[in-house]
């Protein structure tokens, strides 16, 4: 019986290791959206994450939700500097999220300014 529930311990913290990796290291999709950016913000009590929000319309379905890493120091900086204009994102998705790394599964890994002109011709 001990035998037993130490190989049953084992398998249960190999199986939460190898689900915490699957989940940080990889990726459902990965893409562009582009729209206005409306809000980026540091969220939270205990574990702070930057939250952000793209308007690709006037809806509220029209709007794009994605986290920032900490580690991903420069398009923070360029987030913050670009809220309130047209911009296009590069992001990740992945399978799931934990709690200390954001609100969603999409990460913003890239960020362009795009001309503020809709169709220019």
């Amino acid at each position: 019986m001990k035998r037993f529930l130490t190989y049953a311990g084992i398998s249960v913290v190999l199986v939460f290791i190898i689900y915490v990796l699957f989940i940080y290291f990889f990726t459902f999709s990965e893409g562009y959206r582009a729209g206005e950016l409306i809000k980026i913000s540091k969220r939270g009590v205990v574990f702070k994450t930057w939250e952000g929000r793209l308007s690709q319309g006037v809806s509220e379905e029209q709007q794009f939700n994605f986290s920032v890493q900490k580690s991903d120091k420069e398009v923070l900086e360029q987030l913050k500097t670009l809220q309130g204009e047209r911009v296009k994102v590069t992001y990740i998705e992945r399978f799931g999220t934990f709690f200390w790394l954001g609100d969603t599964k999409y990460y913003v890994k890239g960020v362009e300014k795009l001309d503020s002109r809709k169709n220019p011709q």
